[in-house]
């Protein structure tokens, strides 16, 4: 889930070098050259406080150059997922955030691009919140793969073929939820009850 937006040019920001028209089109003028890790500094230190009044997590938050701008990429959670609406509005709080910092003194140099999203099954489960939210399913920790069936304060319980094994936060490192599929044979179709409906009702009248 993404939502996209994107601050003008700073101001003081030049424009690129032009072509001559013998020469063809404007050139796209690169991003300029910034310290990325100072800015993601400066950009958690504006959106942290924002995202938790809205109520999730700051999972994640990158700056990286692409092309002529920067693109600010955020990721949120909480418990039950986030859905896109919340992402809507917690991407305009940021924004909004973002834009008071920049009258204060330069977070981003130049134009950037804000993505916003929650984090994908493959990111790694970290800390306790990672695996309270992921109960139920397959994960991949230490070479072992179960199937989270409990989590709290101090750790999980998977189950490991049939087999509950507790394991700490400590002795569990970085784990991986696993992509599952269906067998063809419990898959749920949809339509099978209304073919077996219109089966069962011929040659009533």
């Amino acid at each position: 889930m993404t939502q996209r937006g994107r601050a003008g040019a700073r101001p003081g920001s030049r424009p690129g070098p032009r072509r001559s028209r013998d020469e063809g089109e404007e050139r796209s003028p690169a991003a300029p050259r910034i310290d990325l890790v100072a800015a993601k500094a400066r950009v958690l230190a504006v959106i942290e406080p924002v995202v938790q009044k809205a109520g999730y997590d700051l999972e994640d938050v990158s700056v990286s150059r692409a092309g002529r701008r920067h693109v600010v990429r955020v990721l949120v959670d909480t418990d039950g997922g986030v859905n896109l609406d919340g992402v809507a509005v917690v991407s305009r709080e940021i924004s909004t955030a973002l834009d008071a910092a920049e009258e204060n003194g330069e977070v981003v140099a130049g134009e950037y691009q804000l993505e916003v999203g929650s984090p994908g099954v493959d990111r790694p489960l970290t800390l306790p919140r990672h695996w309270r939210r992921n109960r139920g399913r397959l994960v991949a920790v230490n070479g072992l793969t179960g199937r989270i069936v409990e989590v709290d304060d101090t750790g999980v319980v998977l189950d490991i073929d049939g087999t509950a094994r507790s394991l700490t936060f400590a002795e569990l490192g970085s784990g991986r939820v696993q992509i599952e599929f269906k067998r063809l044979d419990e898959a749920d179709f949809g339509d099978e009850d209304v073919a077996d409906e219109e089966d069962d009702g011929e040659g009533e009248e």
